[in-house]
């Protein structure tokens, strides 16, 4: 008989410890997924800021002024223009 109540008492026991072990373990997922989520959250944050910028940095404003100041280009006016004038004199009856 004291054999079997320490087998049970052995058993108790390690069941015990196997509980404690797998709640750790579910806690300590538990955590993971958590920020795993939150770092899902911050990432598609960062996307759309992101996105928003893009379309920022697109705007014809910005490209018109890019243009000016890092290219030096002008805007076409008559002033600037050269036409180029067909040598064989047949530009006009082409059309």
């Amino acid at each position: 008989m004291l054999r079997l109540n320490l087998l049970l008492l052995l058993a108790v026991m390690a069941s015990a410890i196997f509980l404690v072990h797998t709640q750790y373990e579910s806690r300590k997922l538990f955590t993971e997924l958590d920020r795993a989520e939150a770092q899902a959250r911050q990432l598609a944050t960062d996307q759309q800021r992101l996105q928003v910028e893009k379309r920022a940095q697109a705007t014809p404003q910005r490209i018109e002024t890019l243009a000016r100041e890092r290219l030096q280009m002008k805007s076409a006016t008559p002033a600037i223009t050269q036409y180029v004038q067909d040598g064989s004199g047949t530009a006009g009856a082409a059309r």
